[in-house]
């Protein structure tokens, strides 16, 4: 009942919202062409989430003929981008995060490095991934990993070079190995650091997607929204950013049921 109560308590803003907005369309403020009326969006939605063919069940699956139509798939393609590319990106990240955070040495060699790419925006890649990796899902992917591989990245270091020095003393005490000191001390002390680091990876993941999807493949939420640009078809293209924040919404919601049920044991979780 909490559960519920909250999530009503959490759409009384966006509904709001989106009756002042179909208010306002009603009174004429805002021209049909340049902002049309949530109904209108709404309808397009709609239509956009609608398979293309009859079902067949001799053709195809249930489940492919009700991704066919053109938001299902493309929002199945970005959402596969997403993953493959924050796996690549976190999965480079997290080793080389732990290496630095444990190894001093290891740190002041590649910390000039980190953090002169760091402020680059995966934006500014954009002609260098598309000189390097042409067209289609490589350079998509190449920018995605670089979006979700700094987050992971500096919260692992910060993580692991924050682990309180009296567990680590008090481990070397009782004739803890190296590798046990680090198994199980050093990655329970600092996952909370890195399960973050990965929610604003994903995050971030799914904000260079979009942008990449307009410029490097031909299908996608990003792509859908600029193909809808060149047609003035304002509706269709606020109906492509609902859906983009909707998945979002579902992405970061997973993400942090996710850490939650992954640090039960830390203090501090459900109270």
């Amino acid at each position: 009942m909490t559960r519920l109560s909250s999530v009503l308590r959490g759409a009384i803003m966006p509904v709001l919202v989106v009756i002042i907005w179909e208010i306002l369309s009603r009174a004429g403020v805002f021209s049909a062409a340049f902002l049309p009326s949530p109904l209108a969006v709404a309808a397009r939605w709609v239509q956009a989430m609608q398979p293309l063919q009859p079902f067949n069940p001799s053709e195809s699956s249930y489940l492919v003929w009700l991704v066919s139509g053109e938001f299902p798939h493309d929002a199945a393609a970005s959402l596969s981008r997403v993953l493959s590319g924050f796996a690549i990106g976190a999965g480079l990240a997290l080793p080389l995060g732990l290496l630095m955070g444990t190894s001093q040495r290891i740190y002041t060699l590649m910390n000039p490095l980190v953090q002169i790419l760091r402020p680059i925006p995966p934006i500014a890649y954009i002609p260098l991934a598309i000189v390097w990796f042409g067209l289609g899902n490589a350079p998509a992917l190449f920018l995605i990993a670089l979006g979700s591989f700094f987050p992971v990245l500096v919260n692992t270091i910060a993580g692991v070079r924050q682990v309180d020095s009296i567990y680590l003393r008090a481990a070397r005490n009782l004739g803890a190995s190296s590798m046990t000191i680090f198994r199980r001390v050093i990655l329970p002390a600092s996952s909370p650091f890195i399960l973050a680091g990965a929610r604003i990876g994903i995050g971030t993941a799914f904000i260079v997607v979009i942008v990449a999807e307009m410029i490097a493949v031909s299908d996608g939420l990003g792509y859908r929204i600029l193909e809808a640009r060149e047609y003035l078809w304002s509706d269709k293209i606020i109906a492509g950013m609902l859906t983009i924040g909707a998945l979002g919404l579902l992405i970061d919601t997973f993400a942090s049921r996710l850490n939650d049920y992954l640090l039960r044991w830390h203090r501090g979780i459900g109270t």
